[in-house]
Order: C-alpha cells, then structure tokens, then sequence
C-alpha cells in the first residue's frame, strides 16, 4: 500500500503496483503526425500487457483512442482496475465504462503532492503528472512529469518508484508555500513599514530644524 496517498486512493495499490500511462490514442490517424515513429497498436498492447498484471491498477491520463483495442489487451479475467481521467479526445465519459472501473472528467489530487490531469497544470505545490504534450520531455521540471505514452516510451511510469527515486521531496507543500509566502507578504510589509517611517521621521527633524532657525 502507498501510504503517501490520500485514504480514497490507498486501495489502488492493496495488491499490487499502480502503473500510469497517457494518450494511447488507439486507432487514431493522426499518431503518425503526432511522431512519425509511433509504434503500432500490437506493440503498445504487448508493452501494456507485459508491465500490467491482474493485481495492478493501471491509470489512463486519456486521449484512449479506440476503446476496444485497450479491451484486446488482456485476456478475460486478466484486466487489470482501471482508471481513467479523460482528455479532450475522450467524447462521454460513458463511452468507457465498458472497460474502466472509476472515471474522472477533471484533474484529480490523489495525496497532499501529487495531482493527475490530461493537460499540464501549473502549480508549484505538487507533481503534476500529465499527457497531452507529445512534443515535450518526460521531464520537463521538476513539477511535472509528461507521460504521454510517445515522451514516455510507451511504457507505463510505476507511482511507487516516481515517490521513491525522491520527485515529491524536491516540492514544498502547499502549506510550506503559505507559510513562506505569508512570511515574505510580511517581511515586504515590515520593508516599507519602516522605510515610510523613516521618511515621515526625517520630514519631522526637518521641520524641527526650519522651526530652530527662526
């Protein structure tokens, strides 16, 4: 069990590992111009089915493509639980249910540092692991990680060994981030705080000194 997940999620990983994988687009036409090497949909579903077990949970960060091909994969009583955060090519929801055991529309925190989602997001209080990029690097900086399933190899990213090869210790909590930036809002405060001080006192010795001289 992953403990570094929120209790919600901690059943993912009761039996087995979960794996991550994004943008498979099964099917789809323009894999080709997306990356002129992309791979056929045999070796994506030999690579899934070959890391994937029956006891692990897999994690789709959308774009699926053709849902029966993600069905081919494994034989009957062989799938692994299955998630799903939809992209923009995923049309319903409801299109997936025949393969997918939970499904979100919309990015999903699972711990305190790690949020899932299609696209990249900007947050500097967590990991961000995504697809949607096919262009980019796996790993772009040290709040991201792109598993676009062309970026990443097609080979699905283990969560356990992203927590244990240290990515979140890199990455202050959000807490930490209000903390530190309530402490800078108040360092900038007590900056100009005394800096006006200090002028109004300086305009005071001034008038002083024009009062003395009369």
């Amino acid at each position: 069990m992953i403990k570094t997940l929120y209790p919600k999620f901690r059943s993912w990983s009761n039996t087995g590992s979960i794996f991550i994988i994004s943008d498979t687009h099964f099917d789809d036409l323009d894999c080709k111009l997306m990356d002129k090497n992309w791979i056929s949909v045999a070796e994506q579903q030999e690579i899934l089915r070959s890391t994937i077990h029956r006891n692990d949970t897999l994690i789709h960060l959308g774009d699926v493509g053709n849902i029966e091909r993600l069905e081919q994969t494994w034989k009957k009583g062989k799938k692994p639980y299955s998630i799903l955060i939809t992209g923009n090519h995923d049309e319903t929801a409801s299109k997936f249910k025949c393969f997918f055991d939970e499904i979100y529309t919309g990015p999903l925190f699972i711990a305190e540092k790690i949020l899932l989602s299609h696209e990249p997001i900007d947050l500097s209080f967590c990991l961000n692991i995504h697809g949607h990029n096919h262009a980019g690097k796996q790993f772009p900086d040290k709040n991201h990680i792109n598993l676009a399933t062309n970026v990443c190899g097609y080979k699905p990213m283990n969560l356990k060994s992203i927590i244990e090869l240290g990515y979140l210790s890199k990455i202050n909590s959000i807490h930490r981030e209000t903390i530190d930036n309530a402490t800078k809002r108040k360092s900038i405060w007590l900056y100009y705080f005394w800096i006006l001080r200090g002028k109004k006192n300086a305009s005071k010795r001034s008038r002083r000194t024009k009062i003395c001289r009369y």
